[in-house]
């Protein structure tokens, strides 16, 4: 996994064989592109022109989900307390460790790591499966650093933190309008296109009648049930994605002759028809290895492991949508539980999502390997690429009857669930952070009925953005999840790192360092979306920054940048009294919290619940700390 090898030339006859198959295989494709004839070009079906026969089997697995789904999110609802803000949002505080680590992985592991990171795992190999494994570590900081001083502040969103941690409004309401820009395009649009593209290719149906359907029952879901039964429903859904992605797996495995099958069809999956002069075709000869040259990699190992970890410390860290899974815990030790499940769990999708996408491209060149611009169209309507369609075609052509429908069965699990996560945690930062500042005496009724109409809104956006996200795809959906994730994440991993670890950083320090850090990634996302990538054979005309600057350094870069500037800022301007502090830095969890906050501090969790006072959130923390000892 750790050196470079040419997967073309081996050390014996059984390594030497793939070298005369790729030849073979470009000769044959260069003759049939001189002399095309109707059977040279004859081009894969479309995918409206799919159909499954779906058997009594299928529908019986599908039907039997939905009625467990739903008597699961009854079930919970009744048992958890869905009249305040604190049931509804938070769970009451009452989760364990096992629920919550399984939800850890259910809110990651939609229909758009599916779809996007079997897509890349076909078209560039293994190298991606380090963005998961680059979860493992992040997610035990999750639960060792930065729960405890999340849990000792007793906040319910992060945009609620820095408000506490710094004073005043700007942070907190800038948090807020980024973490909703964020969820909207690299979340929700992507899981809904990519959920709707996997039903329309398995099952026939209309691209926007999938996706409008499936957001209907999502959101029905998330606003009949709250976070308790979001995250007993996720237990379920997590079993179903597992076992099925696994089962699938091994179907994949054992169609292609297993790994050293896989390594040997994989370096020869090239498509028959091809764009003369190029190599767009050739799969990469370092294909399965994890760390990659560090200039001329596609990942590159020193992105992989520094950049990519600022990326994955505002994933797990300080994004709303996880971190409000561990904030539910009944206690410190419960969410350090969690973290250690989740931590595991997210070792799986290397094997049950990456590989998987490999074995589709070994199996499948022609359709999810196609490079001529015409052939791809044909195929997926996308003229740069169709990895996309990686694992859906392996769905459709390796599980029989009943497994197929458990597939279809686990798809839409994985897309509600990813879904239903980021619907709570948007209507939670908007009514806390934003409607209570416009309506500050809300009643309770009245912050319920905003947060579900809200989701409504989110709703039809979502359904509206994805002509937009089918047309700006480039070929790699995950690609452009990171690639849009690293040019407005960075600033604020910096920010909650020092805010958490470094006591002299103050208001103006931080609220400069944000903005710096958005104005300087926002230009590269707009020169992103000016200069989209080249397809096959067309000459590579971006700038600089885009074209040698790999979107993992940007992202450190980035972070660093805005570390300097909020550390300069800070040191040139008054520091915050060390009494505002307690409670609300590393070094600073246990001590006592002042009777008055810092100016302008009102806290909304008091407001919300006073039966949750912060006195209960160190409490739980303190037991949290006996009980592992």
């Amino acid at each position: 996994l750790l050196y470079p090898v040419n997967y073309y030339k081996g050390s014996n006859e059984s390594q030497r064989a793939p070298k005369s198959s790729v030849r073979e295989k470009i000769s044959s494709s260069l003759a049939a592109m001189s002399q095309p004839t109707p059977a040279a070009t004859e081009l894969p079906v479309l995918p409206e022109g799919t159909t499954v026969a779906f058997g009594v089997a299928d529908i019986s697995v599908v039907v039997s989900y939905f009625v467990f789904v739903l008597v699961g999110r009854i079930w919970s609802s009744i048992r958890a307390s869905r009249g305040t803000t604190g049931g509804y949002f938070l769970a009451g505080r009452s989760m364990t460790w096992w629920p919550i680590g399984a939800s850890l992985l259910s809110s990651n592991v939609g229909s758009g790591l599916f779809i996007g990171l079997a897509g890349t795992g076909a078209a560039g190999g293994l190298a991606v499966g380090g963005f998961e494994w680059n979860a493992t570590w992040a997610l035990l900081a999750l639960g060792w650093i930065f729960v405890p001083v999340y849990i000792a502040a007793g906040v319910v969103t992060m945009p609620e933190y820095l408000q506490k941690r710094f004073g005043g409004q700007r942070i907190q309401i800038y948090m807020s309008i980024l973490s909703l820009i964020l969820y909207l395009f690299t979340k929700i649009s992507t899981d809904i296109f990519s959920g709707a593209l996997f039903i329309q290719i398995s099952l026939g149906w209309n691209l926007y009648l999938s996706a409008v359907v499936l957001l209907a029952v999502t959101a029905v879901y998330t606003i009949s049930g709250g976070l308790t039964a979001v995250i007993y429903t996720d237990v379920l859904q997590t079993l179903i994605m597992v076992l099925g992605a696994l089962a699938l797996m091994f179907l994949g495995f054992e169609e292609v002759g297993w790994y050293e099958g896989l390594q040997e069809k994989y370096s020869t999956a090239i498509p028959q028809i091809i764009v003369p002069n190029t190599t767009c075709h050739l799969p990469r000869a370092d294909a399965f290895h994890l760390f990659r040259d560090p200039v001329t990699g596609d990942i590159p190992w020193p992105g992989l492991i520094f950049g990519l970890s600022v990326l994955a410390l505002w994933y797990w860290c300080t994004d709303q949508v996880i971190v409000q899974r561990s904030l539910c815990a009944k206690n410190l030790s419960h969410a350090k539980g969690g973290s250690v499940l989740g931590g595991y769990l997210k070792i799986l999708p290397m094997f049950f999502i990456v590989m998987p996408g490999m074995i589709s491209r070994a199996l499948y060149p022609d359709e999810v390997g196609c490079v001529d611009p015409d052939i791809c169209k044909r195929v997926c309507g996308a003229a740069v690429g169709c990895s996309n369609i990686a694992y859906p075609k392996l769905v459709i052509e390796l599980m029989p009857d009943g497994f197929r429908g458990l597939m279809i069965a686990v798809m839409m699990a994985a897309l509600m669930s990813s879904v239903t996560f980021v619907f709570n945690s948007s209507s939670t930062l908007f009514v806390i952070d934003i409607w209570q500042r416009i309506r500050t005496k809300a009643s309770e009724w009245e912050l319920m009925i905003v947060g579900r109409v809200f989701i409504l809104i989110l709703v039809v956006i979502s359904i509206l953005w994805i002509p937009i996200i089918q047309s700006a795809n480039s070929g790699k959906l995950f690609d452009y999840i990171q690639s849009i994730t690293s040019c407005l994440a960075p600033p604020i991993t910096a920010v909650f790192i020092l805010a958490i670890f470094c006591k002299r950083i103050n208001e103006p320090g931080a609220f400069w360092g944000l903005i710096v850090g958005l104005a300087v990634g926002l230009v590269r996302m707009i020169i992103e979306f000016i200069y989209s990538t080249p397809s096959c054979g067309e000459e590579d005309r971006r700038p600089a920054v885009l074209k040698d600057l790999h979107y993992l350094y940007f992202a450190l870069i980035l972070c660093v940048l805005t570390v300097i500037v909020t550390v300069l800022i800070s040191v040139c301007t008054p520091p915050i009294p060390e009494e505002k502090l307690a409670c609300l830095t590393w070094w600073t969890r246990h001590r006592k919290a002042p009777a008055i906050g810092l100016k302008n501090y009102k806290s909304e969790a008091a407001q919300i619940n006073p039966a949750i006072g912060e006195s209960d959130f160190v409490e739980n923390a303190d037991l949290g700390d006996k009980e592992e000892a």
